[in-house]
């Protein structure tokens, strides 16, 4: 399966290189770079401080939405009096676009980094609660109820039931976070920032410097794809009863 895997990513990259190649031959405006003049444009050193800033940005903002959504989602799952009052309002703000808070953020956290780790946090924190919520209400009773005759306390139910139970879908709600937090990150750091991967793709764009424009939405694109593959790390060696 791994090696099927390797050769599908290999075939998937190999065929948008030719998809590249091939409108930066028939584009003459040189809107698309070639990826020559993109290995051209790409310096060490302009481009490590900027990947590691977005990075910092991303992975901080994943950590704090997971430990506040994950317990969060588990005990409303499991606690249906508690649910009733709060899901409403879960749901009723859930559709609210959270990109419109960024400037209440600015005024009340500055324009530093932090409002900008807050916004991606709040986005990806609704996403991973509403999935572990439901993945925790979804849990057999009987499940539960096993454990509960052996005298096991509401802790160890949590972590030898329900946690396990739920990790599968935690981590899928986590690799689709992950998508959405690096379009949140462009879009913040695009704002009152002179770092990021963002700001690089921005720059470049203004100074109509293409391949330089490429080589931060090619680092965006491997930062997003590092984590993804993280997670399919972690799915792998947390989950492997579920392959079973």
């Amino acid at each position: 399966m791994t090696r099927i895997r390797f050769l599908s990513g290999i075939t998937a990259a190999l065929f948008l290189l030719f998809v590249w190649v091939f409108f930066s031959i028939i584009l003459t405006e040189g809107i698309i770079p070639s990826p020559v003049e993109v290995v051209r444009a790409f310096h060490l050193t302009t481009f490590y401080p900027n990947f590691l800033v977005s990075l910092a940005r991303v992975f901080v903002s994943l950590i704090i939405a997971i430990l506040a959504a994950v317990p969060f989602g588990l005990f409303l799952g499991q606690n249906p009096k508690w649910d009733r009052w709060i899901a409403p309002v879960i749901f009723l703000t859930y559709p609210v676009p959270k990109i419109v808070f960024l400037p209440i953020l600015f005024i009340l956290l500055g324009i530093g980094n932090i409002s900008k780790v807050a916004l991606i946090a709040l986005v990806v924190f609704y996403q991973i609660l509403v999935t572990t919520r439901d993945g925790s209400r979804s849990v057999k009773k009987p499940f539960i109820d096993a454990l509960v005759t052996l005298g096991a306390r509401p802790l160890d139910i949590y972590q030898h039931v329900i946690v396990p139970a739920c990790l599968p879908a935690i981590l899928t709600s986590l690799r689709i976070s992950i998508g959405t937090s690096v379009a949140i990150l462009f879009f913040v750091e695009s704002f009152a920032t002179q770092s990021g991967l963002g700001n690089l793709i921005l720059d470049a764009w203004g100074m109509a410097d293409y391949p330089l424009m490429f080589v931060g939405i090619i680092g965006m694109s491997l930062l997003g794809i590092s984590l993804y593959e993280i997670v399919e790390i972690l799915e792998k060696r947390l989950c492997k009863w579920a392959n079973l």
